[in-house]
């Protein structure tokens, strides 16, 4: 399936994925210890650099330098949080894009005030589950099953949609069925692999993706949506070939390696719906 085009002029994902291997656009990362390595090695497949760095004495000098930025709140402490402060708000002054990764934001209030103080310095993309994306939208606390979701993606659409217009931020809700906003235009993706939810951090190494697809692409949504179809083109392909967990995590990055521009042309389910007034 054929992604639809935005506008004139708006490249497909096949034709960011090329400007990934042909800049290799530098990515740092404030990422959790669970996903450092996933993150940084899918990064490194499609072709883009990454960075993990979170020592405070040290993010705003690798921001300045880095095409994009990302934060994966997962296991922060309160240190690593006001590191991801200065990398935020030293990524706005630049100009340079950012995406904020909610992991778990509504099981404990450390996790929904760190989030919410990383909301005000205003991310470029808001990229969580349905469970996250519920709790920021309404300011609450949710019970549930720690990091995982336990919401539809098509039960929280309407709050994304809400949550970007208020935030002023491409949203991107991951699951089954993936759905992304600004507020005004909505798009679905589809595709991926059930094995992808048995294999830690594959949503938070999509947040890092997305992230190399925001440092060549200007429109926000676009790169949020050619980061989606990146991930489950190549969770489509990994799960052809695995047998497990185990062999999956594998594929999944030399599916990401291997995929060409064409390749991810023909995957990519991109399904933009109408505009919202």
């Amino acid at each position: 399936m054929q992604s639809k085009p935005i506008a004139e002029g708006t490249p497909s994902p096949g034709q960011s994925l090329d400007a990934i291997r042909q800049t290799g656009p530098l990515v740092h990362n404030i990422t959790n210890l669970v996903a450092m390595d996933l993150a940084a090695n899918s990064l490194l497949a499609v072709g883009a650099s990454p960075v993990m760095a979170h020592a405070s004495e040290e993010v705003e000098d690798f921001v300045s330098l880095a095409g994009a930025l990302t934060i994966n709140i997962g296991t922060f402490t309160q240190d690593w949080q006001e590191a991801a402060v200065s990398a935020a708000v030293q990524a706005l002054g630049n100009e340079t894009p950012w995406v904020l990764d909610p992991v778990g934001c509504g099981a404990t209030r450390f996790r929904m005030e760190n989030t919410q103080r990383l909301l005000k310095i205003r991310p470029t993309v808001l990229r969580g589950n349905a469970s996250e994306i519920a709790a920021l939208a309404n300011h609450a606390l949710r019970s549930g099953k720690g990091v995982d979701a336990t919401h539809w993606v098509e039960d929280v659409e309407k709050e994304a949609v809400r949550l970007a217009r208020e935030v002023g931020v491409v949203v991107a809700v991951t699951g089954e069925v993936d759905f992304a906003t600004d507020g005004q235009r909505n798009l679905r993706v589809s595709g991926g692999h059930p094995l992808m939810t048995r294999v830690t951090a594959t949503g938070c190494a999509l947040s890092a993706l997305t992230g190399a697809f925001l440092a060549v692409e200007a429109d926000a949504l676009v790169a949020a949506s050619h980061a989606l179809a990146c991930m489950a083109a190549a969770g489509e392909i990994a799960g052809r070939q695995a047998e497990g967990p185990g062999s999956f995590r594998v594929q999944l990055l030399d599916a990401l390696y291997s995929l060409s521009p064409g390749k991810l042309d023909e995957l990519a389910a991109i399904e933009w719906m109408e505009e919202q007034g």
